[in-house]
């Protein structure tokens, strides 16, 4: 059907999946799974079934999303951060992340000596283990930076099948660590923290994020959130060494200090609606057809990639527990890993953990730093 790619109608798909997420997460079981694991799941239900677009199959839309979308939403949700939070939050965060960085490139490695995917994967296996543990540190910069070195975006169906590989464990990882609290709470209880709720609980307080939103605030706010996108990427240009959603978070941070953006009424949910959307197309890219397509190359693909994950799951959590044994921390921070800083943002919003969304961008920025050398650094063990 050629409508499934007009983008007005894709646009229109997925605000109501947003909607059914919304009420189905305040539901007796939506309650237990969340809407942002709604939103995943609806969305990749429909992608699948070809009712809107997949990721072999994507339309500018999807990328205008990921590429303006998501970081005003990040913009929107800093608005409501209390900076005093940031000492807390921030160290701990920061440790556990290195911990999970560490663990990704061990799960890489022990995923390797126990499958043995060389055989299949060939010539090209080393570079694929560094690929995924570029992108599984910092993200998809550090994937295609390790894959340029080698002239692997060359090689067109194994480039778009490990892409394919990438983006269906990378959803389903998101869904494995919105349930993960919940989970482990029940086998290993999580310490009690008192502080964080009263950090977020004071946020909450001083920023009337959740209150309705009126014509004033979202005049305001819309004008804040473009102009302020346009003027990272408009630094960026003049400092190409850094990052534009650094730049955006700062400005989002120190506008959230001023007395005239701290009374504007619907940041918080404006945000969360964005992130919703940008949730929505991640589920779309969980193209399950793609990687059946490669048959045994993408099977072993999807093996290796889903086993090394699982392993840095299973390696933060035992580090993390032992340390800390805040389990919506620990999540936050291996999504983080896997999957980049706006969806760690997704899972501290889900979470109310407002305190532990600007450590979450930090996070995600050191994974950016790291994540190539780490890549490098597995090709050169293997």
């Amino acid at each position: 059907m050629a409508f499934t790619n007009n983008p007005i109608y894709v646009l229109t798909v997925i605000c109501f999946t947003v909607i059914l997420a919304v009420y189905g997460g305040k539901t007796v079981w939506g309650k237990k799974v969340g809407a942002a694991l709604l939103v995943i799941l609806i969305a990749a239900i429909l992608a699948n079934l070809k009712i809107i677009p997949s990721a072999s199959n994507g339309i500018p839309l999807y990328s205008g999303i990921f590429k303006y979308v998501a970081p005003i939403a990040i913009f929107y949700l800093l608005l409501n951060v209390n900076i005093r939070s940031i000492k807390q939050a921030g160290l701990p965060m920061i440790g556990l992340f290195l911990l999970g960085s560490m663990a990704t490139t061990l799960g890489i490695l022990l995923a390797w000596t126990l499958l043995s995917p060389g055989g299949v994967f060939g010539a090209d296996g080393e570079i694929i283990a560094g690929m995924l543990t570029g992108t599984y540190t910092g993200g998809s910069v550090n994937f295609n930076a390790v894959a340029l070195e080698f002239g692997f975006q060359e090689k067109g169906a194994l480039y778009a099948g490990v892409i394919a590989v990438d983006n269906v464990v990378t959803t389903l990882w998101i869904m494995v660590t919105l349930a993960m609290p919940v989970l482990l709470n029940a086998i290993w209880p999580g310490k009690k923290n008192d502080h964080n709720k009263a950090v977020t609980a004071a946020s909450s307080t001083a920023h009337p994020g959740d209150e309705s939103i009126d014509l004033e605030s979202l005049m305001w706010l819309l004008f804040l959130g473009l102009g302020s996108f346009f003027l990272a990427e408009l630094f960026k240009m003049m400092v190409p060494q850094v990052p534009s959603i650094l730049t955006l978070s700062t400005m989002g941070i120190l506008l959230a200090q001023t007395q005239f953006v701290s009374k504007l009424k619907g940041s918080h949910n404006l945000g969360l609606y964005l992130v919703f959307i940008f949730l929505a197309v991640i589920g779309a890219h969980c193209e399950l057809s793609a990687v059946v397509a490669l048959k045994d190359l993408g099977l072993t693909l999807l093996a290796f990639t889903a086993l090394a994950v699982l392993l840095h799951g299973v390696v933060i959590t035992l580090l993390g527990g032992l340390l800390y044994r805040d389990w919506q921390m620990i999540a936050i921070v291996s999504q983080a890993n896997i999957g980049g800083g706006t969806t760690a943002i997704a899972l501290a919003e889900t979470f109310k953990r407002q305190e532990l969304v600007l450590p979450a961008i930090l996070v995600g920025t050191l994974g950016n730093a790291l994540g190539t050398y780490l890549g490098f650094l597995v090709i050169y063990i293997l």
